[in-house]
């Protein structure tokens, strides 16, 4: 088949791309470079083709759409925090990038099978169970005057007692915690909507916290695990917010592309958004002590106690839609997959501007 991945020189996209041109298709992928301080990354595959341009860029768009028999859209600026402070920017690469997408799908009259990206962030916090009042529940996001109140974990409005956290299936309340959160509903519930109105399938797929190889190690807007490793590299503390022991779901980027190509692959998925996530929690303390036992360095962590504005506190998949629909099973370990991302990392350049970040958090009153 023909097939357009935008963003295909990213993180994800650079994998996906690998995975299908060693399947046979005509990959062409389309990416501004933005993610690779616009220079062609290295690993880019030889058999595939690039357009350097921006997936808002709608005449581009609609004069070679009706080329490809699937679209990946993958194309997006990400980063939560940082979105919150530039609101124009991340509405204008993912909002508008993702409607010049679907413009040029139904303009081309073809049934063009759309996988578009989303995130797990939209939901904003995961289910709980009150056990002392048997009921399961889907929270707000937390307030910081909540925080200072009750704690940081997620209690129970009945009774008050700690709720313990629960897999997040895909019918829960969409409750998103910042302008990326925002941007990645609008592109899944958008697509989804004129998929069904014009009738091409869609599947939007809902990454859970992806972590793996070509993980930028300089932006520290990105995955967790990537800004732990280049804190390691560098020599300097890794830093956590709050206690350490709030969850996420870690998701290998190899299990993450073999979703997706099934996604692409089984009619089953068609017009659904699937959950893409390990199931499986993993505190950010286990994470950072994992990655100090896997490097060999002595354990340098610094827990803040701080609360930023918008964190969630535990969210982790119900998976139980992907092996239904997909046939899907997640095949790396934690442990294997930090495994394969410190060999890696060993020979690459990693630049930490952690601090930087931080910085800007404080002077926008977010931490």
């Amino acid at each position: 088949m023909k097939i357009l991945v935008t963003g295909g020189a990213g993180f994800i996209g650079g994998h996906l791309v690998d995975s299908l041109v060693a399947k046979g298709h005509d990959v062409t992928i389309l990416d501004n470079l933005s993610g690779n301080d616009f220079v062609k990354p290295t690993y880019l595959n030889p058999s595939a083709k690039l357009i350097v341009d921006n997936v808002s860029n709608q005449g581009l768009l609609s004069s070679i759409i009706g080329d490809f028999d699937v679209v990946f859209h993958l194309a997006a600026k990400v980063g939560v925090a940082q979105s919150n402070y530039e609101i124009f920017e991340y509405a204008k690469e993912n909002c508008l990038g993702n409607s010049c997408i679907l413009q040029s799908i139904v303009d081309s009259k073809k049934p063009i099978k759309l996988i578009v990206a989303t995130s797990n962030t939209t939901y904003g916090e995961g289910i709980y169970n009150c056990l002392s009042c048997k009921t399961a529940f889907h929270p707000s996001i937390r307030a910081a005057e909540t925080v200072r109140a009750e704690g940081l974990e997620i209690r129970c409005k009945k009774c008050g007692q700690k709720a313990t956290p629960m897999p997040t299936p895909e019918d829960t309340r969409l409750d998103s915690n910042s302008i990326y959160a925002l941007t990645k509903k609008f592109q899944e519930e958008s697509a989804l909507m004129v998929g069904k109105m014009y009738g091409f399938p869609v599947v939007a797929v809902k990454f859970f916290n992806v972590f793996g190889q070509r993980q930028s190690l300089s932006n520290p807007y990105t995955g967790v695990s990537a800004i732990f490793t280049t804190r390691i590299k560098s020599g300097n503390p890794v830093v956590i917010y709050e206690d350490g022991l709030q969850t996420r779901d870690l998701i290998h980027v190899s299990d993450v592309v073999s979703a997706c190509v099934l996604a692409m692959e089984r009619k089953e998925a068609n017009n659904n958004m699937i959950n893409i996530g390990s199931g499986k929690p993993t505190t950010m303390l286990q994470l950072a002590k994992l990655l100090y036992n896997i490097f060999g360095e002595k354990e340098n962590i610094q827990i803040t106690n701080a609360y930023r504005k918008g964190d969630i506190r535990h969210c982790t998949a119900d998976i139980s839609k992907a092996r239904r629909l997909l046939g899907w099973e997640p095949k790396m370990d934690l442990e294997s997959g930090i495994r394969a991302v410190f060999e890696w990392a060993k020979n690459e350049t990693a630049e930490d501007r952690f601090n930087q970040a931080q910085k800007e958090l404080e002077e926008k009153k977010l931490i």
